[in-house]
């Protein structure tokens, strides 16, 4: 037993970077461990990566530790510190658990935790929450110095972290975020994805994706109500109104941090759910978590599961333990009609294990990436063409297939897949919010908004659920025609969400609502908390929002003035949560569809029943959300239009540029030379 795990947690937390070097450890022979990364570094430039390693650790500690980081580097790709990962359990606690000076630094560390937690982690010993990279920190020092900041952190103090590095607490006001988050941020010109592996791999930045490097993955809960939202609304567009989505098939791939929603989702949706997984440990993990119902390993007995699931019209999510391709192949040989198909792969990450390529193995293919990474490449981008022209003879059966925003469609096109329009220009097929979460959700105001019970007690998140149901079924009754779906879509989601048995990790929950509606909740669970009938909450969202993520491929698809490819609304919308009352924010590059491909922030904030706790939450989630609303209605997004001039009458001192209409004959005649 070492000294470490002989002192207590609070301990612990409060010494940072341990007072004797720690021994070594070895690898957990259970875990679910990372890929390796590719081998990028120069001699020089290992050097510099084990060099910038060793400035966390006393120079007595150099010589055993320079070894070690580079066995790490030259085995991983990537110094990750594994000696000094802490003993203790890594599971959010109550707020009372960890020593702090301010509730608010224990909220944050709480969050952090979450995202750690082997529940909820993909690959919790190097530090990634989900997506195959999706990183909370580079390694354990900036961990330990991190919680050691938060522990010592008082109400005028805000911690500040590059990257995962945490460069220090500085003097600055109790009206400021806690917490400044910045993960990626790379000058334009170095975000290709070699450069994220070659600084990640020299320690100096970290793909933060959406959530994992803010703290505010919920597992696969959060990610779980989208995906409902979006296969329940898919089904409506190819079925007749009123028809069951029960027999029918919803076809997709990956079981990981994000993607293992699906399973669930297609349940609750109530149809049939295929969902390919190549790590067989991954798939595991979700159908014992109880997200997906069957696990099958072998093709035959899947295909005749599926007829008969389809024969007696059942309601079922079957992991399918191997590659997707094979998957869609063989279902249109064996004339099974695919209703709905998508894919989830971290197709963001195509060369280092977010897409595993057909007919290769899932060992070999990590070797590949390792040690033969352009013959994976290779491999990967004849696995996209076969995966594409699968798909494209599904479609012209009737099959509806939408891309999930993952970057599927843009690295199938990179690999010459027959994925183009005719205009050469845009897919052929449309991205999930062009079609559905754009106009349907996002341009409305609707957006994932998310809570965290503090005291960890199972019985406060069900008075929050009850809470947050009463507020939506008072907003519905004054609600106009244009969202009420959208309100009863929420208010049947949050009825149901106990008995779905969506937590894992933290209790956390999850609901889609515009700036009335979290506000609203928000106050109602504050006006609990004052009254001593819930512990603190800690709000937040995904960044996949209406107004926190620029993505031309994603969340700002269905943006057609031009601007989907600038990130001024990102930017915008971290700086005025961080003035407006957030507890800590964060900005990122990259995350869900890729390095260089977006700019995405985030927020979180502790409700702690307090009249400032009230005035931060309303200034804030209404700026939050309507931000992104009038960006949109300027894009002459006729939905945001209603919702923003809607905003506008509800708020006097809300006074926005709206966009004036232009007739289409008087362009055309413009340019005819």
């Amino acid at each position: 037993m070492t000294m470490e795990s002989n002192i207590t947690f609070q301990a612990q937390i409060q010494q940072g970077i341990p007072k004797q070097l720690p021994q070594a450890k070895p690898y957990p022979a259970d875990a679910n461990r990372a890929p390796k990364r590719k081998d990028i570094l120069s001699s020089a430039e290992k050097q510099l990566a084990v060099r910038n390693a060793l400035r966390y650790f006393p120079k007595e500690w150099h010589k055993e530790l320079a070894h070690e980081f580079a066995h790490e580097l030259n085995e991983f790709g990537r110094i990750y510190m594994y000696r000094f990962k802490p003993n203790y359990l890594m599971k959010a606690r109550a707020l009372s658990d960890y020593p702090t000076k301010c509730q608010q630094a224990a909220a944050i560390m709480l969050m952090i935790d979450n995202n750690l937690d082997p529940a909820v982690a993909q690959h919790p010993e190097e530090l990634i929450t989900y997506g195959g990279n999706g990183a909370v920190f580079q390694n354990w020092a900036q961990y330990l110095l991190t919680m050691k900041y938060l522990s010592e952190m008082e109400k005028d103090q805000t911690l500040h972290l590059y990257s995962g590095h945490p460069m220090g607490l500085f003097p600055s006001s109790e009206e400021a975020p806690r917490v400044v988050v910045t993960n990626g941020m790379m000058i334009p010109n170095y975000s290709k994805p070699d450069d994220w592996e070659k600084f990640n791999a020299l320690g100096v930045t970290q793909y933060g994706q959406m959530t994992a490097g803010s703290f505010m993955y919920i597992g696969p809960q959060g990610i779980v109500h989208g995906t409902t939202i979006t296969v329940m609304n898919a089904f409506r567009k190819v079925l007749n109104k009123g028809e069951s989505p029960a027999g029918k098939i919803f076809l997709t791939a990956g079981l990981g941090g994000m993607s293992g929603a699906q399973p669930k989702a297609g349940n609750i949706a109530n149809c049939i759910t295929v969902c390919a997984e190549v790590n067989p440990k991954a798939a595991i993990k979700r159908h014992q978590q109880g997200w997906v119902d069957e696990l099958i390993d072998d093709m035959d007995s899947l295909i005749e599961r599926v007829k008969e699931a389809q024969a007696k019209s059942q309601v079922v999510s079957i992991a399918y333990i191997g590659n997707v391709v094979d998957v869609w192949e063989n279902f249109y040989e064996q004339d099974i009609f695919v209703h709905l198909g998508s894919d989830q792969t971290s197709l963001h990450n195509p060369w280092s294990g977010g897409y595993y390529p057909v007919d290769v193995s899932y060992e070999e293919s990590n070797r590949l990436i390792r040690e033969e990474p352009d013959a994976f490449k290779v491999k990967v981008q004849e696995s996209l063409r076969r995966h594409a022209a699968a798909v494209n003879n599904h479609t012209a059966k009737g099959t509806y297939f939408f891309d999930y925003g993952n970057a599927f469609l843009l690295e199938a096109s990179r690999a010459g897949a027959d994925v183009m329009a005719e205009n050469g220009i845009d897919f052929k097929y449309p991205s999930y919010v062009q079609d559905i979460l754009g106009p349907m959700c996002f341009d409305y105001g609707f957006g994932p908004f998310r809570w965290v019970c503090a005291s960890g007690n199972s019985a406060d998140l069900d008075k929050t659920d009850l809470i947050a149901a009463k507020v939506l079924n008072k907003i519905m009754q004054e609600s106009p025609e244009e969202i009420q779906q959208q309100m009863q879509d929420n208010i049947t989601w949050i009825n149901d969400a106990k008995q779905n048995q969506l937590v894992v990790g933290s209790q956390a929950r999850i609901l889609y609502a515009d700036a009335q509606g979290r506000m609203e909740i928000a106050q109602a669970f504050n006006d609990a908390i004052n009254r001593g009938e819930i512990g603190p909450v800690v709000l937040g969202r995904d960044h996949h929002d209406v107004s926190g993520t620029d993505s031309p491929f994603r969340e700002t698809s269905n943006i057609y003035d031009g601007s989907r490819f600038t990130a001024d609304m990102a930017i915008h919308n971290v700086i005025g949560d961080s003035f407006r009352g957030a507890t800590w924010v964060s900005i990122h590059n990259g995350g869900g569809v890729g390095w260089g491909e977006v700019t995405n922030g985030g927020f979180g904030m502790l409700l702690d029943g307090s009249p400032d706790a009230e005035r931060r939450l309303k200034t804030m989630l209404f700026f939050d959300v309507n931000n992104g609303i009038a960006r949109r209605s300027w894009a002459r997004n006729k939905e945001a239009n209603f919702a923003i001039k809607r905003e506008m009458e509800r708020t006097p001192k809300l006074k926005v540029t709206l966009a004036n209409q232009v007739d289409n004959e008087l362009l055309d005649e413009l340019f005819n030379n």
